[in-house]
């Protein structure tokens, strides 16, 4: 099996590392990651000016393509111009922090298994909650376990998976639920910087609650969570009530 992995969190970051060691078991891994952090990018792409792309070993465990550019230019590159033959799975993670509710639109590490959906490639993204002291290593085995239940993941679908806070201990199972929306308690904070002028953080506390089982209810209650995204946001609904009316 040909696996792409990618992230958003950049090439050197260690969930990422984490789970290449899991992938490896599981098929060949070609790594195509932002050269640094591209959290929140979206689904961005760079059309203004080339990418510059570089061969990067990380440690010793691998030597994958680090790319000036957000996520989903990486899995455009990747599946264009840097990888050989066809990709079989793309696995984009672990993300440094849930991709759930509506930070899934937010969310570079999904971006970048939606492009893969785009382009008729099995993609999974995997996240796991953020705290302190991030337990990479335990994310990635469950990740891996996950993934071999998942496959075979159909051409163009795109699964996005969720680990829960691993201090608490074990999740208490998987839940295959729909994706939130509805998003953090936000608020922005004024502070001044060093010019004197005004300037505003974004902060945010816990997700607000959904009157239904969620990804995010899911994962504050302790369960991994899984949900099947589509790259249609159309509203078949309100499209049909649209071609209703008399135009």
């Amino acid at each position: 099996m040909k696996i792409l992995l990618t992230n958003d969190d950049g090439i050197f970051a260690p969930g990422l590392a984490a789970l290449y060691k899991e992938l490896i078991n599981i098929g060949e891994v070609t790594v195509v990651a932002p050269s640094d952090s591209r959290s929140g990018a979206s689904h961005s792409i760079t059309f203004t000016e080339p990418l510059v792309c570089n061969k990067v070993d990380i440690n010793g465990l691998f030597t994958g393509y680090s790319v000036q550019g957000s996520p989903a230019d990486c899995v455009k590159l990747a599946a264009m111009q840097l990888h050989q033959g066809p990709i079989d799975l793309l696995v984009a993670g672990i993300n440094n922090g849930a991709n759930a509710g509506i930070n899934v639109y937010y969310s570079g590490t999904v971006a970048a298994a939606m492009e893969g959906a785009f382009l008729k490639i099995p993609a999974v993204a995997m996240s796991v909650a953020a705290e302190r002291k991030m337990d990479f290593e335990g994310a990635a085995r469950h990740c891996a376990q996950i993934l071999k239940k998942l496959m075979p993941v159909e051409k163009g679908d795109m699964i996005n998976v969720n680990i829960p806070l691993l201090s608490r201990g074990q999740p208490k199972g998987i839940r295959i639920v729909p994706q939130s929306s509805k998003g953090f308690d936000e608020y922005y904070i004024p502070k001044k910087n060093e010019q004197g002028q005004t300037v505003f953080q974004l902060a945010g506390e816990h997700h607000l609650a959904d009157e239904i089982p969620s990804d995010t209810t899911s994962l504050m209650e302790g369960y991994i969570t899984i949900t099947a995204l589509t790259p249609d946001m159309t509203d078949h609904r309100k499209t049909r009530k649209l071609q209703n009316k008399k135009w």
